[in-house]
């Protein structure tokens, strides 16, 4: 029971670790109604200005301090992914408004692309290391119930911790705030909304820059756990099942789709891996996704469309 426990809690934390990069696609498609598959390169771009920041500031300004190198970094950082907002919709995104999906879905790529080599270009190629002191050692808990408690990965609980703060606010933001509401108009019919005053402009700056710091805040998690290194804009791609299962448009779906990938991962590979091959960690997100899709198109908690002719 105590390892069963150990493992499901594990899945449970990485599965909140998934739910923030899925986190990021959620917002850009609910606010505009475009599917990003530049959010894996955001997360690497934010991830490589975080690590380089930190080390820059100390040298730039003289001063020896970790915390105040990655406050500094922090702040730099941010307005690196504003700036990125910012060039986004200026120059791919205002000349495709009214434009179909696909269109948009084209661009998103191409914005991946341009994106991976700005910042190899103005960050270098190595891999690096992001240190935002988050607790590496392992802890015992319930030592009293099983016998030598219960392993946990304090980073991973840290970081669960952080992810499941930032789902409370973003869910707040979008369902009581002006803006929030502005941009699901947006997202509803971009017509429709320019038609009552909305900026359209000013939305999809607002929406890729909260895109942008989510990015970041996924890239400073995972680049303290893997360091930063190119290979980490593919944690984006375990967010796609993440997505698909709990609904393009629910912010709550990315994070119960997180948790069910994690925890299944885990599980099926430590239960039935033994039984037909391992690897199970590698495609069981994949097949569980196809298997929504059959029965369940818009995920668990997304919205059925219905085109009316």
């Amino acid at each position: 029971m105590a390892f069963f426990l150990e493992t499901l809690i594990g899945g449970l934390m990485t599965g909140m670790l998934y739910a923030l990069v899925a986190l990021g696609f959620v917002l850009i498609f609910k606010a505009s109604g475009v599917f990003n598959f530049a959010q894996g390169a955001m997360v690497l771009f934010a991830a490589l200005a975080m690590a380089r920041f930190s080390e820059w500031f100390p040298i730039w300004f003289g001063f020896d301090n970790l915390w105040l190198a990655n406050g500094l970094a922090l702040v730099a950082s941010m307005a690196c992914m504003v700036a990125v907002a910012w060039l986004v919709e200026r120059w791919a995104l205002r000349g495709l408004v009214n434009q179909p999906a696909i269109t948009l879905l084209m661009a998103t790529l191409g914005i991946s692309y341009f994106l991976d080599g700005a910042g190899q270009l103005l960050f270098g190629s190595a891999a690096y290391k992001i240190d935002v002191g988050l607790p590496k050692d392992p802890m015992f808990v319930l030592e009293g119930t099983f016998p030598g408690g219960l392993l946990l990965n304090k980073e991973d609980l840290v970081s669960a911790v952080i992810a499941a703060m930032l789902v409370g606010v973003l869910t707040l933001f979008f369902q009581k705030t002006r803006t929030g509401r502005a941009l699901r108009a947006v997202a509803d019919d971009h017509q429709a909304a320019q038609s009552v005053g909305i900026a359209l402009s000013r939305i999809w700056v607002i929406v890729w820059s909260v895109g942008g710091l989510v990015a970041l805040v996924a890239g400073i998690i995972w680049g303290s756990k893997l360091g930063v290194q190119f290979s980490i804009s593919l944690v984006a791609l375990k967010a796609f099942p993440v997505v698909i299962l709990g609904g393009l448009t629910s912010v709550p779906g990315a994070i119960v789709g997180g948790l069910i990938i994690g925890v299944g991962e885990k599980l099926s590979e430590i239960y039935l891996g033994p039984a037909i091959g391992g690897g199970i960690e590698n495609w069981f997100a994949y097949v569980l996704a196809l298997a929504l899709l059959l029965v369940r198109p818009q995920g668990l908690f997304g919205d059925k469309i219905i085109d009316r002719v």
